[in-house]
């Protein structure tokens, strides 16, 4: 039974498994058809030390439509541990408030140290360069469910992975997971000095995924099935990577690339935010409006994902059914002015 979520690798393949079967489930409720109110009464303490919207705001959404309520912290200044309180003394007293807690911290194992202090259930949000397994659930969720709706199996699928393979913790996550439902291709693309940790691509290889690193994204990717591409994280450089770094266009996905070198059906995804400036050179915004372009479904998939995990660690999740309800109020057909789907 789930305690706390720190890390992919404390989740076996059945407890994911379970994970997406719950997250099914609350789709009706994640999409506003649907009411809950399981959680009514409980309260999550959403601990953000490090800058935070999209992750913050998600997971706050989805504890509330589950019916619980919701306390904020964001940044250190506003914290007591610009006090210089530990993270044992500030996990123990969020315990006395608070019935599940989510924390973001920009030093990498600092959750899982937090975790250690309490009983009461914590989901790591990104602990510098760490692990975000909860994107990483969220990314599979959708990766499946995209599959799902074009006729694939996950079996024997292509995924590219480009951009900050060192620092950007969604694709260390999300490649340990993927290593649950090998077998499967891994083709990785970065930037020189921004490559997948060895020791990550040594072990995904053991599990039975097959691992090919290649130097740029020029060459033939017609058979890949997912494009997940990632921001560079400049405010995790030290001043010397910082000197002289410049990122071409060689490393961007934009539509030419992927009308050039993918395939009709490739989906794209990005874990967000993406630097929309010209000269960030991530992920094109000419591909706006693209449905081969998954980012705003894949945050959408974020909501019934984190109820997901919120009902299992909380122990809600044969209660679901039988408190759902009607919503009364207007929702609207599509959220986005340019949403589309394949």
């Amino acid at each position: 039974m789930m305690s706390h979520l720190l890390s992919i690798d404390s989740l076996s393949r059945d407890e994911i498994d379970h994970l997406m079967r719950v997250a099914a489930r609350l789709e009706p409720v994640a999409q506003r058809r649907k009411a809950t109110r399981v959680l009514e009464g409980a309260v999550l303490g959403n601990l953000f030390f490090e800058a935070s919207t999209r992750t913050r705001v998600s997971f706050h959404t989805a504890f509330s439509r589950l019916g619980g309520s919701v306390c904020d912290t964001t940044g250190f200044t506003f914290s007591s541990m610009a006090k210089g309180e530990s993270l044992y003394d500030t996990s123990r007293v969020m315990s006395g408030y608070c019935d599940a807690i989510v924390m973001r911290h920009p030093e990498q194992g600092s959750v899982a140290e937090f975790a250690a202090a309490t009983h009461v259930p914590v989901i790591n949000a990104g602990d510098g360069p760490g692990e975000h397994p909860s994107q990483a659930l969220l990314d599979f969720y959708t990766i499946d469910k995209e599959f799902t709706q074009q006729g694939k199996a996950l079996k024997d699928a292509h995924v590219l992975m480009t951009g900050d393979l060192k620092y950007g913790r969604t694709v260390h996550s999300l490649i340990r997971l993927l290593a649950r439902y090998a077998p499967m291709r891994i083709t990785l693309v970065a930037p020189p000095g921004l490559e997948m940790p060895h020791h990550l691509i040594e072990r995904v290889s053991r599990q039975g995924l097959t691992v090919e690193v290649r130097e740029s994204l020029a060459g033939d990717f017609s058979d890949v099935d997912v494009v997940y591409t990632t921001r560079i994280q400049k405010e995790r450089f030290t001043a010397e990577m910082m000197e002289g770094f410049n990122l071409s266009r060689d490393f961007t996905v934009d539509r030419a690339f992927l009308d050039s070198r993918c395939n009709a059906s490739t989906i794209v995804m990005h874990p967000l935010p993406r630097d929309s400036r010209p000269e960030a050179n991530d992920l094109d915004v000419d591909l706006n409006g693209d449905p081969r372009l998954a980012i705003f479904r894949q945050t959408d998939n974020g909501i019934p994902v984190r109820m997901a995990i919120f009902a299992t660690l909380l122990q809600v999740e044969e209660h679901i059914e039988r408190d759902l309800r009607d919503v009364p109020w207007f929702v609207p057909p599509t959220l986005g002015v340019d949403d589309t789907r394949f």
